[in-house]
Parts: C-alpha cells; sequence; structure tokens
C-alpha cells in the first residue's frame, strides 16, 4: 500500500499527514526547495483550526505566528459603518479566522507528519507526468529533480494535489468547466507604523470608480489586494509604479502616506483569478484533489480550507481500501461524491459575491459600498451570522478520523 501526492501545499501535505497516520507509506513530491513564497492563501478557517484540535496539533498550532482576521465593516454616507460578517459570534473556540503564513502553516504540517514513519517528502522533485499500466490505470508518476535526475515512482494511488495549473491533470486530458469570473487581483504589502499595532484587526474595504481595494491587518504589515477587471494588468504596468500609488491613495486614503514604499510593479503580484471545477476528478489509480479539482476565487478566501477538507475526506475514505491494497474507481468516487456538494456550493456563493459585490463597482456603475450586501446585513437579522458561518465552516466541513486523532 503506497500513495505519492504531486504537490506540497495544504492539501497534499494535510492528506500525507492523515494517511501515514493510517500506516499508509506516502510520498510528497514537491518541486520547490522551501515553502518561502508571499501571497499565497493565508486564511485558515474555523474548519480547519477544529481539525487542528481534532489531530491533537491544537497548542503547537496555536504558537504559530499568526493574527485573527476581523469584520469586513463597510461604511456608508447614511447609515455609518456596517458589518457584512461577524465572525466573534460564532460559537467559540471556533470563532475567528487566522492569518498564518502559509510557509509557516506548512513547516509545521511538514514538521508533524515527519514524526511517522510511513511519510516521506521529496523537495526540489516536481511530478512530470504519470505512468500506466497495460490496462490504462495510473501506477504512479514520472518525476525530475531540481538537479535534472528523472525517475519513476511507482504508486498503488497517486493524488495530484499540484494547483490550478496541474501537470497531472493535464496528463490524464481532464479539462475543468470554467465560469466566468470579473476580475483578477494584485497583491503587495504596505507597513504597519508601530503605533498602530493596538487597532484591532479588521478588514478596510476601499471602493473606486472601476477598482476595489482590501486590506487586511497582519502582525506587522498590511495585506493589500487591489480588484480590477480581469486582464488589466498590461494597462496597469504600462501606466507606471506612480499612477499605481495614486489609485491605491484614492481608494484607501489613510495609506497614503506609505505607498511610496512600493519601489516598483515588480512589488506587486498578479493573480489571475479562475474559477472551475472538474466533473470527474478521477481515473483509475488518481484522484485529484484541492485546486487541481476545483479552482476557487479569492473571495471568502475559502480555497485552502476547501482543499484541505478535500484531504481529509479522502483520507478517511481511502484509509482502509489502501491498507487492503489498491483503491477501486468506485472509492474514488466516493471522496468526488462526498466533496461536490460544498464545492459547488461554495462556488455558488463566490459567483453571487463577484456578481453583487465586484461587478457593480468593476463596470462603474456604483462607486461605494455593494448595495445589495449592505441591506441584508442591515434589515436581515442574522445575516453577517449566517454568512460568516458559511465561510468559517463551509457546508460540510470534515472532522479528523479517529485513526489519525492523537493527545495533544
Amino acid at each position: 500500500m503506497s500513495v505519492v501526492i504531486s504537490g506540497g501545499g495544504p492539501a497534499g501535505m494535510m492528506l500525507g499527514l492523515v494517511l501515514a497516520r493510517a500506516g499508509v507509506e506516502v510520498t510528497v513530491l514537491e518541486k520547490h526547495r522551501d515553502f518561502l513564497r508571499d501571497f499565497r492563501g493565508d486564511t485558515v478557517h474555523a474548519s480547519t483550526v477544529r481539525l487542528m484540535d481534532e489531530l491533537g496539533l491544537g497548542p503547537k498550532f496555536a504558537a504559530l505566528p499568526q493574527s485573527r482576521l476581523g469584520n469586513l465593516v463597510v461604511r456608508t454616507p447614511d447609515a455609518g459603518p456596517v458589518a457584512l460578517s461577524a465572525y466573534e459570534r460564532l460559537r467559540p473556540p471556533y470563532n475567528y479566522i487566522a492569518m498564518i503564513p502559509q510557509w509557516d502553516l506548512l513547516n509545521f504540517l511538514v514538521e508533524e507528519a515527519g514524526r511517522e514513519p510511513a511519510f516521506t517528502l521529496r523537495m526540489n522533485t516536481e511530478a512530470t507526468g504519470l505512468l500506466r499500466d497495460g490496462a490504462g490505470r495510473v501506477t504512479g508518476v514520472r518525476y525530475r529533480t531540481r538537479d535534472g535526475e528523472e525517475g519513476e515512482l511507482h504508486a498503488d494511488l497517486t493524488v495530484a494535489a499540484d494547483g490550478r495549473h496541474s501537470t497531472l491533470r493535464r496528463a490524464a486530458g481532464l479539462v475543468p468547466e470554467e465560469f466566468p469570473v470579473p476580475f483578477d487581483t494584485w497583491w503587495f504589502r504596505l507597513p504597519r507604523h508601530t503605533h498602530e499595532q493596538s487597532l484591532p484587526p479588521s478588514l478596510v474595504p476601499g471602493f473606486g470608480h472601476g477598482d476595489l481595494a482590501l486590506s487586511f491587518a497582519r502582525a506587522d504589515y498590511f495585506q493589500i489586494a487591489y480588484f480590477r477587471a480581469k486582464g488589466a494588468d498590461p494597462q496597469l504596468r504600462a501606466e507606471g509604479i506612480e499612477r499605481f500609488r495614486a489609485r491605491i491613495a484614492e481608494l484607501l486614503p489613510q495609506y497614503a502616506d506609505r505607498v511610496d514604499q512600493l519601489a516598483g510593479l515588480d512589488d506587486v503580484h498578479l493573480l489571475d483569478v479562475r474559477l472551475n471545477r472538474l466533473n470527474r476528478w478521477h481515473r483509475d489509480g488518481l484522484l485529484l484533489i484541492g485546486d487541481a479539482a476545483h479552482a476557487m476565487s479569492p473571495a471568502g478566501g475559502v480555497g485552502i480550507n476547501l482543499a484541505i477538507q478535500d484531504a481529509v475526506a479522502a483520507a478517511t475514505l481511502l484509509a482502509g481500501p489502501l491498507r487492503r491494497g489498491r483503491p477501486t474507481v468506485a472509492a474514488l468516487a466516493r471522496v468526488q461524491h462526498r466533496r461536490w456538494r460544498p464545492t459547488v456550493i461554495m462556488q455558488g456563493v463566490q459567483q453571487v459575491l463577484h456578481h453583487v459585490m465586484f461587478e457593480p463597482v468593476l463596470t462603474g456603475r456604483q462607486a461605494g459600498p455593494p448595495t445589495r450586501l449592505v441591506r441584508l446585513a442591515r434589515y436581515v437579522p442574522g445575516f453577517p451570522l449566517l454568512l460568516s458561518r458559511l465561510i468559517a465552516f463551509g457546508p460540510l466541513p470534515e472532522h479528523a478520523p479517529a485513526f489519525a486523532r492523537r493527545d495533544a
């Protein structure tokens, strides 16, 4: 019984950890030499925090560098500030969303998985293709190391957790269905001054004519997401850094005193936003999870957590079949069946957020807070709490299987 996982992101590492605790031999291939890459998803939602407790990792997880994400509050000209979310009203202790640098989260999962004899991580090693037997069943991967060494790794199950541009998905001939997204996102950071450290963490939006920005308070800096119509990157870069600084100062005037800290547009990182999903997440011997199966938009910050939920569901459903031998196609299909509805629901929620929050601003029809969301928050009792619960936990949150639980 052996599993090879392509991709050392949150989905791959969580799957490797949980399967290794079941005694399944797992090898994770990660093409980079480390995890130090900026502006990957850093929001760890309540569903994942609870999983950490169930896995016996709660105290160690709590000790990681992190901050708590505040509510999304918009300011209206007639009613003052209106909170669109209410995370603090969720049932404690799972009444917050943590902001954790992804490299810290991944290094943490690697350290914990490394305590399991069945777990192996191979950095600097990229899965480049699939191995198949005479009947067409996937039996492992071809790989290439950063040094140029090539080889093959055979396994009873191959898992593609290699992201939205998945190499193994392409090798399997699987093509996701794409859904329209009205924007791309540009990420960057601005310094957080000493006197701002005592301010409560919050999500601060800024709405313009054709663009908007969202500020996340981190431990010692502000992480900024700038949104503009999809395909605008060439225009933004042609306009240059001075115009970009001016745009940010207009949207978030409280940061006008520090936009000059952006030395150039190399400090601004484009995310080509995708929203898609496969209609079939598996082939015989191959399973796809996380962004390889369903890319999410940044709306709600749910991508990492859906990927981790996929991983836990896959480990729960496949540990037994793997201990008995090769999992059947029917066993792999059960993973998709379990995770399909939560994926479709959350992608539907994101499409609604695109329509009511982003499109009116990006098309120039509206300059200011999203009118329909504000009305819901003001006049529908419980709406902010309902939206917070949906984002924090999702429609079908997974729990750690009994075989993977440990005492803290």
